[in-house]
């Protein structure tokens, strides 16, 4: 190959791929932009569910009702009851 064959061969191998990149980018970056909210919307939904779960903490109303469950198999007394209820709300 002569000289003026291997510059055209170097910027078609050069050039060429940046230019598909940049066109990609610029094409696709709504949509890469939706994927990236989605994805991390759902890990920081895992992260809080994996946090409940490993504090022990369910839904406060959840808890309330087996307060009250309790109250009513008479297995806490209504001083306890409140006592419990109030470190709920706080």
């Amino acid at each position: 190959m002569r000289g003026l064959a291997k510059a055209l061969w170097v910027i078609f191998i050069i050039v060429f791929p940046f230019i598909g990149i940049l066109v990609y980018l610029i094409a696709r970056d709504g949509k890469m932009h939706e994927r990236a909210l989605h994805s991390a919307q759902h890990q920081q939904q895992m992260m809080d569910q994996y946090i409940r779960q490993a504090a022990g903490t369910a839904d406060p109303a959840d808890q309330l009702a087996k307060l009250a469950d309790l109250k009513e198999e008479g297995v806490i007394t209504q001083a306890e009851c409140d006592g419990q209820k109030s470190k709920l709300l706080t």
